[in-house]
């Protein structure tokens, strides 16, 4: 829709209506947020009720896909929520580098990057020291 017909549309009586309608910076950002970007109430709003879609993703580095392989470890799809939930968790308490167990499963996550160092089985984890984490979950 062309300014004009906007224009046409409000039945402006004075010059001073119209200047101050598309003059005026503040009004100006107003109207631009009604043309499809949210307001930060809205995202806002939209995070407090958890209708947000989940945009960050469990990476998996280099070095923990290979242990995965040579370990034979192939998680299920609830296994992979789980420790997704399990690195939400670690997040929400300030961790930053995180243990977190899944059934027989260790993982070391670097809970800032949402990246999968390393990944161990029960039967390495037995007799293993875990250094450099912050935190543990058990999930």
């Amino acid at each position: 829709m062309s300014l004009n017909m906007k224009i046409n549309q409000q039945n402006f009586s004075t010059i001073q209506q119209l200047s101050e309608q598309y003059l005026n910076p503040k009004t100006a950002k107003k109207e631009s947020n009604r043309e499809g970007t949210l307001s930060f109430e809205e995202i806002l709003k939209s995070k407090q009720e958890g209708t947000e879609p989940k945009t960050a993703e469990l990476k998996f580095s280099k070095h923990a896909d290979s242990r995965l392989a040579e370990r034979n470890i192939s998680l299920s799809e609830n296994q992979m929520q789980r420790l997704y939930d399990g690195t939400e968790k670690a997040k929400a308490k300030g961790i930053k580098e995180s243990l977190v167990m899944v059934d027989d499963y260790a993982f070391i996550v670097n809970i800032k990057n949402n990246i999968v160092v390393t990944a161990m089985n029960r039967e390495e984890s037995n007799d293993t020291v875990i250094t450099n984490i912050d935190g543990a979950v058990i999930i």
